[in-house]
């Protein structure tokens, strides 16, 4: 689950980390009143900031022309007119694609002045099964840019899960970033909260950038987290009832927010072939085979390894709701799965959606030959594939068909 910026820096601060002040706000009244409080407080510039959960906000156009998503204020009229601008409005992105996303909330936060800016972030590493801390002097600008032509500029820190994040660790980060005297002992603080909110919120990854080196209205340098993304592991969530409330519903596809109710994994695509799968690995091959011959996945669709026949009918119809669709692909290896059960499911639901479009299925594995036996037997049309190939094919020949 993704939260917004906002929301992200809420849980970055429980664990002491700092952060520019500031609050959300959803008018433009709103928005004014906290850039006053700001400015009374010796501030001398307001950042005003689109809450969506889509990257490159300040690069972004909103749809009736005007330019940017983040804005920098120096008075709070400037504020009212800037948020006046944003709220309710459509902003497209890199991110958002053509559709963009309705802006319903706004950041209004300090804007300290900056002297040098980094990157850090905090992931599951696959290859060691175990977190890692990265961080980089090439901050303000996208990781996958760094790694590709500076990936000597990325230092990366292995920690133990069973004691955490150590101070000596930290701070050997914070020298790697070429930081000096006090400033080492506000990047060590800053980083090992960084990581406790990875750990105790259950997070998918926590990334800052960029990651400052500020100055305060006292004139001192300090570190502080400008920005922030926080991805939550969906798997956990029942463990923090409070990350649950901040779920943004408006920030979802629909038709994925209706297969969550199902427990059934859907991500929608661009192309024109549906896919019901079991099993992530299964549906990632099925999508690639689909390209491979041809055409495009209008869908990453898994059913997990024990779906019921109500989720397969669940899953037709999330399907069907996409007019993009036509035609839809069933690629099922049964291990824990049943391929009878998919194929009573099958048949039920394209009986109760009444499915004209072309349905093509591979069935294998636990029970296969009752499964195609139902299919056989059902009274319904639909194409069978001797493998995952030959059903590819025929699936992308209906298409063009």
């Amino acid at each position: 689950m993704n939260i917004h910026e906002y929301q992200g820096k809420q849980l970055l601060a429980q664990y002491g980390v700092s952060v520019p002040p500031g609050e959300v706000c959803d008018s433009a009244d709103a928005a004014k009143k906290v850039a006053e409080g700001l400015f009374a407080k010796g501030e001398k510039l307001v950042v005003v900031k689109s809450q969506i959960h889509a990257g490159g906000r300040g690069k972004g156009t909103f749809k009736r022309g005007f330019q940017g998503g983040v804005k920098l204020c120096k008075t709070a009229d400037d504020v009212y007119e800037k948020a006046k601008a944003m709220i309710g409005q459509v902003l497209v992105t890199k991110q958002t694609g053509p559709d963009g996303r309705l802006v319903s909330k706004l950041l209004v936060a300090a804007a300290p002045e900056i002297k040098k800016e980094f990157y850090c972030a905090v992931l599951l590493d696959r290859e060691s099964s175990r977190p890692i801390m990265m961080v980089s002097t090439e901050g303000g600008v996208d990781i996958e840019e760094v790694a590709e032509k500076h990936p000597e500029k990325i230092v990366k820190e292995t920690i133990d899960p069973a004691v955490g994040m150590m101070p000596y660790q930290a701070r050997k980060l914070a020298g790697a970033l070429g930081l000096k005297g006090d400033l080492i002992a506000s990047a060590a603080k800053l980083l090992l909260g960084v990581y406790k909110t990875w750990w105790e919120c259950d997070a998918a990854m926590v990334e800052i950038n960029p990651l400052c080196i500020i100055v305060g209205p006292d004139g001192k340098e300090a570190m502080s987290a400008v920005d922030a993304k926080v991805s939550l592991d969906d798997n956990a969530l029942y463990r923090h009832k409070n990350i649950q409330e901040m779920r943004d519903l408006a920030e979802e596809s629909p038709l994925e927010i209706e297969a969550s109710k199902f427990s059934l994994n859907y991500i929608k695509l661009d192309g024109s072939i549906a896919c019901l799968v079991n099993g992530a690995g299964l549906a990632m091959a099925t999508m690639d085979i689909i390209q491979h011959f041809g055409a495009n996945p209008a869908n990453f669709l898994d059913v997990g390894g024990g779906a019921s026949k109500e989720q397969v009918t669940a899953a037709f119809k999330i399907i069907l709701s996409d007019v993009s669709v036509k035609a839809i692909f069933v690629n099922i290896f049964g291990g824990i799965m049943d391929c009878n059960v998919i194929a009573t499911g099958i048949v039920a639901a394209v009986k109760e959606t009444g499915l004209k479009l072309p349905l093509v299925v591979r069935l294998e594995g636990n029970n296969v030959v009752a499964g195609k036996k139902t299919l056989a037997e059902s009274g319904v049309a639909i194409i069978t594939g001797d493998s995952m190939a030959d059903a590819a094919k025929k699936v992308v020949a209906s298409v063009k068909a």
